[in-house]
């Protein structure tokens, strides 16, 4: 009895301590979500690990990443990125439940994950903290730290974060990158079209600026702009 007695007390301490743990490894979160409120990311966890991979190859590597602010972003890129990403942004709380269920289904029909269903909010969480892995433990925390963004910032920030981090190509992040990229101009002058094929490459930017005309994000791409007259933005 003593023994069992010490044994459930030294339990008790561990899982104590892992709980703390824990909750100091999410207060570490939460204050980056705190200070990019107010202040903008110089770099972010998908930064440093293209930046990484690219350094493998060319050890002088550096990325194409310049901030633009919200007010000069081209408002046809803010409509194309919601109605190729997440239509229902400014209404959801994080999470697109009905967006989630489809990509569930679809995914079972097919075999395989085709579809994702995440919101701009879980990709920017993924994005500014974690990895591309698709891992249960990087789905949780990517689920927490969403709710940590939809509580702190408003859908106008969530939104000026993501096009200024998200990856556009080989080396390239950000929207003002990747229209100096792709048109030799700023994000500030993207037309209809141009930002919309700009959203077409979102899912897979490294694969798609090898072709970025090619029929799929081209027929893509007429897609969406069909859809952006409906798109709501912050």
């Amino acid at each position: 009895m003593r023994f069992l007695s010490q044994w459930w007390r030294w339990v008790k301490r561990g899982l104590l301590a892992l709980t703390l743990l824990l909750a100091l490894w999410q207060g570490w979160y939460f204050g980056w979500v705190v200070w990019w409120k107010y202040y903008n990311p110089d770099m972010t966890r998908f930064m440093e690990i293209r930046l990484d991979e690219l350094k493998k190859k060319k050890p002088r590597a550096e990325l194409k990443h310049h901030w633009l602010d919200y007010q000069r972003i081209s408002t046809n890129l803010k409509r194309a990125v919601i109605a190729a990403e997440d239509d229902k942004f400014v209404d959801h709380e994080g999470f697109d439940w009905e967006g989630i269920q489809k990509a569930l289904e679809k995914n079972q029909k097919k075999g395989k994950v085709v579809a994702g269903g995440s919101t701009i909010s879980q990709q920017l969480a993924k994005n500014l903290f974690l990895s591309p892995s698709k891992t249960p433990w990087r789905k949780g925390q990517e689920a927490i730290i969403t709710v940590m963004l939809e509580a702190l910032w408003d859908k106008q920030r969530i939104l000026e974060v993501y096009l200024n981090v998200v990856e556009w190509g080989e080396g390239v992040f950000g929207a003002d990158s990747a229209a100096r990229r792709y048109y030799g101009i700023p994000a500030s002058q993207l037309s209809a079209e141009q930002a919309a094929r700009l959203a077409v490459m979102l899912p897979a930017p490294r694969r798609y600026e090898k072709n970025p005309y090619s029929d799929f994000v081209s027929g893509r791409t007429q897609v969406i702009l069909g859809r952006m007259q409906y798109s709501e933005i912050p």
